[in-house]
């Protein structure tokens, strides 16, 4: 990695209307209309760091598997970004995808893995990964290795699901006293 490549610009979080404006996918995701979003976008439920209360972020699934199970998520605010705090103190959350809920676990991927994850992510979405790149300040120059670099300095966590959350489940009530 570079270490005199300056670090990212960071956006500041958005603030009044534009705050609500990017809200709005939580409420969507609550009324259950996340299947819109068409498995673009997770709603993250996690624990507040600070207060224990429950706290929920709208996020961009930057790849899915099915099995096993997770999400890979980006923080574009960077490593101060508030959801990603409160997971570094509570790795544990639920993710809503579509209808489906998932009990998780975070798991905080080192910066080449993000390189790598950012270069397939570019590689797919190229129009998409471009904007992302110009927002966050980062100098990325359209190849492989510019989003590879582009990558190592956006923090990525895998959101891994509980396995007994897709365990198969019985035919029929189990039968008891």
């Amino acid at each position: 990695m570079n270490h005199s490549a300056p670090r990212p610009r960071r956006p500041a979080p958005p603030a009044g209307w534009r705050r609500r404006a990017a809200r709005l996918p939580v409420r969507l995701f609550r009324i259950g209309l996340g299947p819109l979003f068409g498995g673009r976008l997770l709603l993250l439920v996690h624990t507040g760091r600070l207060t224990g209360a429950a706290r929920t972020a709208v996020l961009e699934v930057v790849e899915h598997t099915a099995s096993p199970c997770s999400w890979t998520v980006a923080s574009g605010y960077g490593p101060e970004a508030q959801w990603y705090r409160n997971l570094g103190h509570t790795p544990r959350a639920t993710v809503q995808s579509g209808r489906g809920f998932h009990a998780v676990t975070a798991r905080f991927l080192p910066a080449e893995d993000g390189g790598r994850i950012m270069a397939r992510y570019a590689e797919a979405r190229p129009r998409t990964a471009a904007r992302l790149c110009a927002y966050l300040g980062l100098g990325a120059d359209g190849t492989p290795e510019g989003y590879r670099e582009a990558g190592r300095l956006i923090p990525f966590v895998r959101l891994e699901c509980d396995p007994a959350c897709h365990r198969p489940r019985g035919r029929g009530r189990a039968s008891g006293g």
